[in-house]
């Protein structure tokens, strides 16, 4: 079980650098968005390839952020029932979503989005639309969103039935904070946290 505790750790490090740095191509979109706007307002100048931008960046957060949603347990739940169970309930439950739903569903769409960025790749398939982008770099976020998913699946199963063996407490899996405003407010408490050298 640690051979499998230390594989889980590395997935959800790569995971959480991956997450990390997607979370800046909101911004990006938001500046290319409003770049876009004020030089189309401004002087009539506009490219299809800053639309297209736009919607990569955001395939881009949404699938390499999935992992990292899932991750930090930030997924959607319906706790109706499940909030009323035990943990250790919980954690089966899970354990079945994981192996049933969530394997399964991203296996399926990785085998096959793998040959269709493949035949987009080779075939340097270009946008529809004029002065648009190329399109495999699109529908390779697909892949690697998917792959990832599929890895950060796989750490989670793996701390499930740790904690049902009694090797790890639930806190390792679950979210940190119910509240996101709390959360958010601790973020910038330890960022504005003097550090060893200021206290001396």
């Amino acid at each position: 079980m640690s051979f499998l505790m230390r594989i889980s750790r590395l997935i959800d490090a790569v995971t959480d650098f991956i997450g990390q740095w997607a979370k800046w191509l909101i911004l990006l979109a938001v500046l290319v968005c409003a770049g876009n706007a004020i030089i189309r307002y401004t002087f009539s100048i506009s490219s299809n390839a800053w639309l297209e931008l736009q919607w990569y960046m955001f395939a881009g957060v949404f699938l390499l952020g999935a992992p990292y949603t899932l991750r930090r347990d930030e997924h959607v739940r319906i706790d109706v029932i499940a909030g009323r169970l035990s943990e250790r309930a919980q954690a089966w439950i899970d354990v079945f979503g994981i192996i049933f739903f969530l394997m399964p569903i991203t296996l399926i769409i990785l085998w096959l989005s793998i040959p269709y960025f493949w035949l987009s790749y080779v075939g340097h398939e270009m946008s529809g639309n004029a002065g648009g982008l190329i399109r495999w770099p699109a529908k390779f976020l697909i892949v690697a969103g998917f792959f990832l998913l599929i890895l950060q699946g796989l750490s989670e199963l793996i701390k499930r039935f740790a904690y049902l063996k009694g090797l790890l407490p639930a806190s390792a899996f679950r979210k940190h904070s119910i509240d996101p405003a709390a959360e958010i407010a601790a973020t910038i408490a330890d960022a504005n946290r003097p550090g060893p050298s200021a206290k001396q």
